[in-house]
């Protein structure tokens, strides 16, 4: 992680920061925008790392740092219309896997139960789509021919900064609790009463439960696709 990422925000890292779409989807290559703001405004990273913010993004940016407008890095990826996730209910084994991707809380639901994704909150960041287990999530066209910046508002990018910096105290409050196992969230089978207290994995080994439990889901989905 860069190391601006933890440091304070500087008054120009503050406007680099208000200048951004704040999707938090990490494509420019830091965990969040508040990040990459730090390290453009530290000469750590280049004005046209933020693929939703487009060509008009890179200017802002210009206007602000007063560097030279250059083209969106490819490395990053292209600019494109905003995008909202959308779950398929029918195939959503409720895991909760993309609840907890979610950077702006976007998507309700509970273990076990569907999830939905509320759209006014979706900043289609896509960090939902490669958790899922059964592939029940696609993204969305949600403004049409509107690309970057004209695919935004300042009042949706304030909200989505809102949202994630409150999710962000909330995780940080609750971060026992949200370290919950995945594998009991998609575990839908019931335990064997014989099974023995003694057999039950260690906490060591709860990555290899969490694989383990992914790779059950996965094959529920595929039984049930072949019945339909």
């Amino acid at each position: 992680m860069p190391a601006t990422a933890g440091t304070p925000m500087t008054d120009l890292a503050r406007r680099i920061d208000a200048a951004l779409p704040q999707t938090q989807c990490t494509r420019c290559g830091y965990p969040d925008c508040a990040a990459y703001a730090r390290a453009v405004a530290a000469g750590e990273a280049g004005i046209n790392q933020c693929p939703p913010g487009g060509a008009e993004g890179v200017a802002r940016l210009s206007a602000i740092t007063g560097l030279l407008v250059v083209a969106l890095n490819p490395e990053h990826g292209v600019e494109s219309p905003r995008a909202v996730a959308v779950i398929d209910e029918n195939w959503c084994i409720g895991c909760t896997l993309c609840i907890k991707a979610c950077p702006t809380d976007a998507i309700v639901g509970a273990n076990k139960l569907m999830h939905t994704v509320m759209e006014s909150h979706c900043t289609g960041c896509e960090l939902c789509v490669p958790v899922c287990p059964v592939d029940c999530i696609q993204l969305e066209n949600a403004t049409g021919s509107r690309t970057g910046w004209a695919a935004w508002s300042a009042e949706q990018a304030s909200e989505a900064r809102q949202r994630y910096a409150a999710r962000t105290l909330r995780l940080e409050r609750t971060a026992p609790e949200a370290d919950e196992d995945v594998a009991t969230l998609c575990d839908t089978e019931p335990a064997s009463a014989t099974q023995e207290p003694a057999t039950a994995a260690p906490a060591t080994d709860a990555a290899e439960a969490r694989r383990a439990a992914i790779a059950a889901a996965m094959e529920r989905a595929r039984q049930l696709r072949a019945r339909s």
